[in-house]
């Protein structure tokens, strides 16, 4: 088994942030790639200043491990979901029901279980034909979030819209994230204008990314999180190998650089409204 393509560790933070969605648990890269093991994912985050992680479970499996993964390491909680374009398959195998009520009583399960997601719609991946499977999935993550107060966790991959349609028909709870916000400065506000967090991730920082900085800028300080979605989305200059949470560093460094801000001073924002987005005392 070959260990992941991991890029070398950037300049430790100013002041600690919280990598708020990660996936620990999944490999990246060539057939019989590792996933960097959660202990040393864990300490090589902490050695930049990332002392903190979401650890995301987005199928049955990642869910049990990302509540197993919390009670076992101190610097985690987790958030569980059906990813959307797990609702399709589920839907036709006649099996969404019955994992919408494992993923309610792993929510359940232990106060370390911070966040119900990641939900919502991808119209990327999912044709029209599984798009109702995906919006009945993400309404009962939207009532399991309300009913368990737990953080909500959106997905939204080329669905702006069609996911604002679902929040305001459902209502939205009182704490919830944009994951990866990948929309322009006019969604931005309408996310904001329904009381969003907006999560930044590696995407920020690439080249063609000019509606999302416009939209980072928009964003108040007290509604900006940062995040990793690792193994994916690596920020520049290393696009395209293995993302980890110890490379959020060079992701704050861009953010702090586009809003023309002290980078120690977004910093500490960021953990702060990461504390109030998610809880803090862990």
């Amino acid at each position: 088994m070959t260990e992941p393509d991991l890029p070398p560790a950037p300049e430790p933070l100013p002041h600690p942030v919280v990598d708020n969605h990660c996936h620990l648990d999944i490999a990246r890269g060539p057939a019989g790639t590792a996933p960097f093991d959660a202990r040393e994912a864990i300490d090589a985050a902490a050695a930049v200043g990332v002392r903190r992680i979401v650890q995301i479970g987005c199928d049955l499996r990642g869910a049990a491990w990302a509540v197993e993964a919390a009670q076992e390491h101190p610097e985690l909680v987790a958030g569980v979901a059906l990813h959307p374009n797990e609702a399709p398959r589920l839907e036709e195998a006649g099996e969404l029901d019955a994992a919408l009520d494992t993923i309610a009583a792993l929510a359940a399960s232990h106060p370390r279980v911070r966040a119900v997601g990641e939900t919502g719609l991808d119209h990327f991946r999912t044709g029209p034909e599984g798009r109702a499977a995906q919006v009945r999935s993400f309404a009962a993550h939207i009532e399991l979030a309300k009913r368990l107060d737990k953080t909500l966790v959106i997905h939204d991959r080329d669905a702006h819209q069609e996911v604002l349609d679902v929040l305001d028909a459902e209502g939205a709870p009182d704490r919830w994230v944009m994951h990866c916000f990948s929309g322009d400065a006019d969604f931005a506000r309408a996310c904001l204008d329904r009381g969003a967090y907006l999560s930044f991730a590696g995407t920020v920082t690439f080249k063609n990314a000019a509606p999302l900085r416009n939209a980072l800028v928009v964003t108040p300080r007290d509604r900006i999180l940062v995040e990793t979605d690792a193994p994916y989305l690596t920020p520049h200059p290393y696009r395209g190998r293995t993302n980890a949470s110890y490379l959020v560093p060079l992701t704050m460094r861009t953010m702090a650089e586009v809003r023309g801000e002290d980078l120690g001073e977004l910093c500490a924002a960021v953990d702060t409204n990461t504390e109030t987005a998610f809880g803090g005392g862990w």
